[in-house]
């Protein structure tokens, strides 16, 4: 028997687009692959240019914020395995602008032999918020009180612990306040507890937090080499409006130094556990005993990435948080991430409804010379983070005003 001819139907898909190989200098300096195209990408090509390495990015467009300053960014989906594997075949190492890079194809690169720093093992904990709280819970890291839940009845359960409201997470895929709701019933999470099963964000349930009474959010920014080299930069506040970063100050003021130092020691420790390579955020909330004065913290989120609460450190540290990555990520020694000036303030830029930031641009380099002013090219939409700014000096409360007042001025808030 004979088989039957083979139809068009039959025939293999077309292979992914051959990608050419990056322009490299001499000397044997690798390549340091970043799959997404972000702002955190594009702000490792200053860095790289210094360290002699070429970075390549697999962007999502051609105009993507990496893709402009990037001379190596060929256009690709992070879902889309024969594209990021037609890529990496030319990198040396590669990382993450962000981390929703399925655990599939992340596996499927390691099986390959791609060093991928953090590991897809390491990563799964900032990419899933209930594997997160477990880990972190065994490891005795303090943490809010939590519950998966998958019915409303088991929504319920959890609120008679820690009573209403409850803060619900969805495990994956949430960012900037995205996935997040503070419920003051279950009828609130309708919606959400009908998707518990299916494939997608909630298919494993969802993450039920207690409403933490807080004194102020605070991140841990730590790097960590494969080699076991572990740094951490000061503890900085970071001032949240409507679920947006806006502020960081660095360091925190008024932090009591035996909980920052308590505070870094534990980021380093969940770095060393869960084996992360490159830069880690530890995001926390600060807590206040109101009887007795003293302070303590807890968890709320981890990033496996260079974090927008470490952009003051470009400006700010000796070594900034994306040069940080890339040694960490090649396992170069690591540089020193002491602050530059007693205080730095960065605060970030929100769209407005003026486009054309050029002009607002030089008029602030003129008005404050000491202003260091980062845009990402992207398109301008209201809040959304176009870019950040920085001041660094002696004088805490004025360069609070001097970073608001550029972020204003460059949204449109403020008019001169």
């Amino acid at each position: 028997m004979t088989d039957a001819p083979k139809t068009h139907e039959d025939a293999p898909a077309d292979p992914a687009p051959s990608v050419p190989s990056p322009l490299q200098p001499e000397g044997g300096f690798p390549v340091v692959g970043i799959i997404g195209g972000g702002q955190l990408a594009r702000m490792c090509q200053p860095p790289a240019v210094a360290l002699s390495l070429t970075l390549s990015v697999l962007a999502e467009g051609e105009t993507a914020s990496a893709a402009l300053v990037v001379p190596h960014s060929p256009v690709g989906q992070h879902t889309d395995l024969e594209a990021v594997r037609e890529w990496a075949r030319h990198c040396d190492v590669v990382t993450f602008d962000h981390e929703f890079v399925p655990q599939e194809i992340l596996t499927a690169l390691e099986a390959e032999g791609v060093p991928l720093h953090p590991s897809a093992g390491a990563l799964v904990f900032a990419q899933d918020k209930l594997r997160m709280r477990e880990q972190l819970t065994a490891m005795g890291i303090p943490c809010p009180r939590w519950a998966r839940a998958r019915t409303a009845e088991e929504v319920d359960a959890f609120a008679a612990q820690v009573g209403w409201p409850v803060v619900a997470k969805t495990p994956r895929g949430g960012y900037d306040g995205k996935g997040v709701r503070v419920c003051g019933s279950a009828a609130d999470l309708d919606d959400w507890l009908s998707e518990v099963g299916r494939p997608g964000a909630l298919e494993n349930g969802l993450l039920l937090e207690e409403a933490v009474s807080f004194t102020r959010e605070l991140a841990a920014l730590v790097a960590r080499s494969p080699s076991g080299q572990a740094v951490a930069w000061p503890v900085v506040e970071t001032v949240q409006t409507d679920s947006i970063c806006t502020e960081v100050l660095a360091p925190a003021p008024d932090l009591d130094d035996d909980l920052a130092a308590e505070m870094s020691l534990g980021a380093l420790r969940i770095a060393g556990e869960l084996g992360v390579t490159g830069v880690m955020a530890v995001e926390m909330f600060e807590l206040r005993d109101p009887r007795t004065g003293e302070t303590s913290y807890l968890v709320n989120e981890l990033a496996m990435r260079p974090h927008n609460s470490g952009h003051w450190t470009i400006d700010g540290s000796v070594t900034s948080q994306f040069e940080q990555h890339l040694r960490a990520v090649l396992d170069l020694p690591l540089g020193d991430p002491t602050a530059r000036d007693p205080w730095t303030v960065m605060g970030n830029v929100l769209g407005g409804d003026y486009p054309e930031l050029y002009p607002t641009y030089r008029h602030l380099m003129a008005r404050d010379p000491g202003l260091k002013i980062h845009l990402y090219g992207k398109g301008v939409r209201p809040g959304r983070k176009i870019g950040h700014v920085t001041v660094g000096g002696e004088d805490l409360e004025d360069l609070r005003g001097r970073a608001r007042h550029a972020a204003d001025y460059l949204r449109g808030v403020v008019t001169e």
